[in-house]
């Protein structure tokens, strides 16, 4: 497993402490394999081309998922070219490596996360051209796409952990269970399948939800919101010069 904090596991507590997630959920529906997860909480595209993608080519995989680009569109520097290099050079290195290579199209976080609208606008602008450079990366390669956003349920609160930006358990097996089904299409058998039972965790409540806005979803909102304020200002200034 390569990528950022949703590859980590964040928002699976796992039990005895630490995180489970998407890939070890999907490592147990597979037969007879050993998993390593070499992704970190922050890591942009270029982390994992850096960083991740030389640790795991020594360790010869034959399934590799990837989770990753969401960082880069939350930064002012975002660069949908750069972020599409540097997950063409990972998806190429990993499949002529022989590895099944698996990525991800990314949902409308403005769906889950309520910002306001030009920030949801800026958002929903970079989320779309990073799912662009998945889809040309993918498509290059033969890579298998789990497209989020078409997913059934990845947009009720359930799937989602208290900071509404990580995944909850459910929501993990989600993606594990797509990324099963796209396994198993391609024709990699996948003996015992992920359910959506829940086994971990801890039940969200209103309480949960309040607490974390107030302490910590409106700082994030803050910093974030600083990264993408100028180019929502754009956005805004195109929107009114269109209407004239």
């Amino acid at each position: 497993m390569l990528g950022d904090s949703t590859a980590v596991g964040l928002g699976d507590p796992a039990p005895g402490g630490g995180w489970r997630g998407v890939g070890s959920l999907l490592a147990g529906s597979l037969s007879g394999v050993r998993y390593t997860n070499l992704s970190f909480t922050g890591a942009r595209m270029r982390c994992v081309r850096e960083r991740q993608l030389p640790a795991a080519l020594l360790l010869r995989p034959d399934v590799v998922a990837v989770i990753a680009g969401m960082n880069d569109t939350l930064r002012s520097d975002f660069d949908p070219e750069r972020v599409h290099d540097d997950l063409d050079v990972v998806v190429g290195a990993l499949h002529a490596a022989g590895a099944q290579v698996l990525v991800t199209r990314f949902h409308d976080h403005g769906e889950v996360f309520r910002l306001p609208g030009p920030l949801r606008r800026a958002l929903h602008g970079r989320i779309a051209q990073l799912n662009g450079a998945v889809d040309r990366v993918a498509d290059r390669h033969g890579a298998l796409c789990l497209d989020v956003h078409r997913m059934p349920g990845v947009y009720e609160a359930a799937a989602w952990s208290v900071d509404r930006l990580h995944p909850s358990e459910r929501g993990h097996r989600l993606l594990a269970r797509g990324f099963g089904e796209l396994l198993t299409a391609a024709g990699t058998p996948v003996p015992n399948p992920v359910d959506l039972g829940l086994d971990g965790g801890r039940r969200v409540t209103a309480v949960h939800h309040v607490g974390w806005l107030v302490f910590k979803g409106v700082p994030w909102l803050c910093r974030r919101g600083r990264d993408l304020l100028p180019h929502a200002a754009g956005l805004v200034v195109r929107e009114l010069v269109s209407r004239r």
